[in-house]
């Protein structure tokens, strides 16, 4: 294949990536979750202030809501703020932009690895219409953002191998990495490990100076990163939070009262096998196990937030060139080293959330891309050559079948994600708030005080209206500097009350504002303003 036709098919698949992430992307998913309202007012307050919600300056993690998340995402929104305002559009971009640049890393990294330009494009195109990196491209998770640095960091290292100035931005990229996300603490030192091990007679080859030069450079960007990780108490509030042995109560009830059982019947293998530890240990083998259960990656994916409804994770036009892949790079001539590389980093891609809960889990393991996508194009080009020996009575039949099978996959999968995620999983996007805001806005002065609900579903409304009032950052910093910021926090800023309203007991002589759920109030309460979901159900109500 020529340069040019080159050129002009990887434009081709940049511009597809770029469209399917970025059409409707204010509108779909229809409203930011709590976490993207929470980037973007971070964001918004650095840049008004330099400090975050809490007054902590230029901070490297976000206190947010207790989870101490990393903070470089919200610097990235900054700039977009500054462009279009405080807006959905501007918190998700980057991952948009990020997003269309891993797909371009994607066939440079193939490019590099295999050297063939026809692997690259398939995978780079696998990747632009990949349903689970579209997910988490089109909206404000620092995981798409994470893993593009991941690929970049992967094609700068093997490019170092033969020029070694690039090994310097390679390990630069691995240690920025860091301030991204929680997982990639744990994915990019091991992708770094992997990298190390499988070319190290090339790596440790390489004159000491441009070694050496890497690892300072390394070390002085992730060095705030680990300081805070190692001196504050907070720092592994979220790994505490999320991990399996966070709460072992529920997950240990069983085998007390098997081990009960195992004292009295004199069971030594069952007192062995029943033993915390041993249960902790299979919990951890489980989760990660779980994140290759095909019934996951191909039909329900988890969490309606994180695919298209009633999609996986993958086309099941993937399934059978995935596994075709596995095999043909498993057993076929390919060199050894980039074999172990691809392996490696696919079977590495959900150690960060096996000790999590809730797993499998689509977010944490994002860094499976791209060797999905790998895998599925050395599969189809494998299948297309020997089904191109056939004879011509049977070879097009199959390739007509095999493309009307995936425009059908890819058609149902832009119905569902474009069309139907709104109306089925408004609620899990935490739909209304800028509706409600916008009416807040025009009736507020009539009242001397607003109380907003935050019992679920409405957890963490203040953030809401922080983020769609455009509430002064410098005022809120003292309103809230006694503030914990936890999940279960009532917060209070200007005549904006927080918390849960138990209407029976509530003041209602007519200059008080209630916003809440239709169950925070009864029948005959004087409902000002009624914000619906797509579906029709109630999201919010304004109540005199």
């Amino acid at each position: 294949m020529s340069k040019k036709i080159t050129f002009i098919l990887l434009i081709g698949v940049i511009v597809l990536a770029s469209i399917l992430r970025l059409w409707q992307l204010g509108k779909v998913p229809p409203s930011p979750d709590w976490d993207e309202a929470s980037l973007g007012y971070n964001a918004y307050s650095i840049m008004q202030t330099g400090r975050d919600e809490y007054g902590k300056f230029l901070p490297v993690v976000l206190r947010s809501f207790d989870d101490y998340k990393p903070a470089l995402y919200a610097y990235f929104v900054i700039p977009f703020i500054k462009l279009v305002g405080l807006n959905i559009y501007a918190v998700r971009l980057p991952a948009v932009i990020f997003g269309i640049l891993a797909v371009l890393a994607t066939f440079l990294l193939v490019k590099e690895l295999l050297s063939n330009v026809k692997t690259a494009l398939l995978a780079s195109f696998f990747m632009a219409i990949s349903p689970w990196h579209l997910q988490f491209s089109r909206i404000a998770f620092e995981s798409g953002v994470g893993m593009a640095f991941n690929i970049f960091s992967a094609l700068f290292f093997i490019k170092g191998l033969k020029k070694p100035l690039y090994l310097s931005l390679s390990f630069a990229l691995m240690s920025l990495n860091l301030y991204i996300y929680q997982s990639e603490k744990v994915f990019t030192p091991i992708l770094a490990v992997i990298l190390i091990i499988v070319f190290r007679k090339q790596l440790f080859s390489i004159s000491k100076k441009y070694l050496m030069a890497a690892l300072i450079i390394g070390a002085i960007i992730s060095l705030p990163i680990i300081n805070f990780t190692f001196t504050d108490k907070e720092a592994l509030a979220r790994a505490k939070g999320v991990s399996v042995f966070a709460d072992s109560t529920p997950l240990l009830k069983e085998n007390v009262q098997k081990i009960i059982e195992d004292k009295k019947n004199n069971d030594f293998i069952g007192l062995v096998l029943d033993n915390r530890r041993i249960v902790f240990a299979k919990t951890t083998v489980s989760g990660y196990l779980s994140h290759f259960d095909l019934n996951w990656l191909f039909i329900t994916g988890d969490i309606a937030r994180h695919h298209a409804p009633n999609m996986g994770l993958l086309y099941l036009w993937d399934l059978l060139f995935l596994f075709i892949g596995i095999f043909v790079l498993l057993f076929g001539k390919f060199d050894k080293k980039v074999k172990f590389l691809l392996f490696l980093w696919f079977l590495a891609a959900p150690i960060p959330a096996s000790i999590t809960s809730g797993v499998p889990h689509a977010v944490r393991t994002l860094n499976f891309l791209p060797t999905f996508q790998i895998f599925i194009a050395i599969g189809v080009l494998f299948a297309a050559q020997k089904i191109s020996n056939f004879k011509f009575q049977i070879k097009y039949p199959i390739y007509v079948l095999v493309l009307l099978f995936f425009i059908f996959n890819f058609s149902y999968y832009l119905n569902q994600y474009f069309i139907q995620q709104n109306y089925f999983n408004a609620k899990e996007w935490q739909y209304g708030y800028k509706d409600a805001i916008s009416i807040v806005k025009k009736v507020e002065n009539n009242y001397k005080k607003i109380v907003v609900s935050n019992q679920p579903p409405m957890d963490q409304s203040y953030i809401f209206f922080l983020f769609y009032l455009e509430y002064p950052s410098s005022l809120y910093q003292k309103e809230a500097q006694y503030s914990s910021g936890g999940f279960r926090e009532n917060h209070a800023f200007g005549k904006f009350e927080f918390r849960p309203i138990e209407w029976s007991k509530e003041n209602r002589n007519g200059d008080t504002l209630y916003i809440g759920r239709p169950n925070h109030f009864q029948d005959s309460a004087n409902v000002l303003a009624r914000i619906n979901y797509p579906d029709g159900q109630t999201a919010i109500e304004l109540v005199e």
